[in-house]
C-alpha cells in the first residue's frame, strides 16, 4: 500500500532526571523502550531531541543568587550599576535580578518600551500614539510612565513587572530607580558601569555603550562563565538561557552539549545499527500573534547537535510546481511529473523560484521549535522527542 503518513513526532516519557544521572543511557533506553512499546521501527535520519532543562539538571549546572552576586560585585564594582533591557519574566530573569541586586548598592533599571526584546508588552503601542510619546527618543521616569499609562499589567499573567522588579531589587538590599528608554546610551547619564541584559541584540548594545564612554560594560553572557565558589557556569552564554530553580537557585544553560549528543548517537548506532541524529533544544523560535511574544528567550534554539543537522532545508514548493510548471497536468500524471522534478532537484535551491515560500531557516531552529511545541513546558513529562520522516519528501 502507498505510504500515507509523512513526518511523525512523538513526545517520549522519561524518568525524572536528577543531578548525576547518566542521561546518555537514559535517553537511549527511553527511545528503545518507546519503540518496542509503541511498535515503531527506528530508521536512519530519525531525530531524537532532548530538552536543555534535563541536560543541565543531570550536569548539576546550578548557581545560587549569592554566587551570582559575588561575580557581579567582582566584575562591576558593587556600587551603582545600570541594568538595562531585561526581558519581563518571573522564570527567566527575576531570579537573576535577585543575584544582580545582591551585588550592588544601587540598581538603575532601564526598561525598553512598549515591550521587551521578546515581545512582552508593558503597554500597547497605540497608547504611545495617544499620548504623543516617541519610544525612539523619549526617556521616562517611573513616575512619568505611570502618570501617563497607569501601572502596567502583562497580557497573560497580569503581572506589574515594573514594580515587581523594583521590589525585588529593594528586597535584596539595594536602592532601585526605574527609567524607560530604548537608547542604550541613556543609562550612561546615571552610571558608567552597565550590565546589558538583552539576548539577541547584546553585541550591538555593548558596542554602542563602549563607544559612548562606558567604563565597564558587561552582558549576561559575561557572568558565571566560570565557577564562582563551586557554582555551575556556562562558558559560552554565562547566565543567558537560565531559569529559576528555587527562590535562591538558578539553573544555567547546559555545557558540553556537542559531546553529549555525539555520545547518544554512538550508543544508538551500537544498539540499532541506525545513524540517528541527536540534538539538545531549548526555546523554539516562533511568535505568538495574540500575545505578541516571540518565544526565543534562550540565546540559541539548540546548544548542541550532531553533524547531520547542519544546514537549511533544500525543498521545492509543490504548490508552485502544480500551479506553474505542471498546471496542465492532473492526477497520476501530475504526481509523476512532480516526483521526477523532486528527484532531479539541485543540491542548492536558494536562488531558485522553485523554492520560494519554503522556510529559509536553519534545520536546528525548525526542529527545535517543533520539539518545544511538542514537549511544552508544563507537566507532560516528555523531555525527549522522537521525530521520524522529517527529511523525507513526496517521493519517499
Amino acid at each position: 500500500m502507498e505510504r500515507m503518513v509523512g513526518t511523525v513526532v512523538r513526545g517520549l516519557r522519561a524518568p525524572i532526571i536528577r543531578e548525576g544521572d547518566d542521561l546518555e543511557s537514559i535517553v537511549v533506553d527511553t527511545v528503545l523502550k518507546a519503540s518496542e512499546a509503541e511498535g515503531f521501527k527506528l530508521h536512519d535520519k530519525d531525530v531524537v531531541a532532548i530538552t536543555e532543562a534535563v541536560v543541565a539538571r543531570a550536569q548539576g549546572n546550578y548557581a545560587t543568587t549569592e554566587q551570582l552576586a559575588l561575580d557581579v560585585k567582582t566584575k562591576l564594582g558593587g556600587e551603582t550599576i545600570g541594568v538595562i533591557f531585561p526581558i519581563l519574566s518571573r522564570n527567566r530573569f527575576a531570579i537573576c535580578l535577585r543575584g544582580i541586586a545582591k551585588g550592588a548598592k544601587k540598581v538603575v533599571l532601564m526598561l525598553s518600551y512598549p515591550s521587551d526584546e521578546v515581545g512582552n508588552h508593558l503597554i500597547d503601542i497605540d497608547k504611545l500614539d495617544e499620548k504623543g510619546i516617541d519610544p525612539y527618543t523619549d526617556v521616562l521616569t517611573q513616575e512619568q510612565f505611570e502618570t501617563l499609562f497607569g501601572q502596567s499589567k502583562h497580557t497573560f499573567t497580569g503581572m506589574d513587572y515594573v514594580n515587581y522588579y523594583k521590589g525585588l531589587i529593594e528586597e535584596e538590599g539595594a536602592e532601585a530607580e526605574v527609567i524607560f528608554s530604548n537608547n542604550p546610551r541613556t543609562i550612561l547619564s546615571y552610571t558608567k558601569r552597565v550590565l546589558t541584559c538583552d539576548i539577541h541584540t547584546r553585541a550591538r548594545t555593548k558596542r554602542l555603550l563602549k563607544e559612548a564612554g562606558g567604563e565597564i560594560i558587561l552582558g549576561m553572557d559575561d557572568l558565571l562563565t566560570s565557577s564562582v565558589e563551586g557554582s555551575g557556569y556556562n562558558t559560552n552564554y554565562g547566565i543567558l538561557g537560565s531559569n529559576k530553580s528555587t527562590e535562591t537557585t538558578i539553573k544555567l544553560f547546559p555545557n558540553d552539549c556537542t559531546t553529549f549528543v555525539n555520545g547518544i548517537q554512538k550508543k544508538l548506532l551500537e544498539a540499532t545499527g541506525k545513524i540517528i541524529e541527536v540534538m539538545v533544544y531549548g526555546d523554539g523560535a516562533f511568535k505568538d500573534p495574540v500575545g505578541k511574544i516571540w518565544e526565543l528567550a534562550d540565546p540559541v534554539v539548540s546548544p548542541g547537535y550532531t553533524s547531520g543537522l547542519e544546514g537549511t532545508p533544500n525543498e521545492l514548493k509543490l504548490k508552485y510546481l502544480a500551479d506553474n510548471d505542471f498546471a496542465h497536468l492532473s492526477g497520476e500524471e501530475l504526481k509523476k511529473a512532480i516526483s521526477e522534478c523532486i528527484k532531479k532537484k539541485d543540491n542548492d535551491l536558494k536562488e531558485s523560484m522553485l523554492s520560494q515560500g519554503t522556510t529559509p531557516r536553519r534545520l536546528t531552529d525548525l526542529i527545535g521549535s517543533l520539539c518545544d511545541l511538542t514537549s511544552g513546558s508544563g507537566d507532560k513529562g516528555t523531555p525527549i522527542v522522537y521525530i521520524q520522516g522529517y527529511f523525507d519528501n513526496y517521493t519517499k
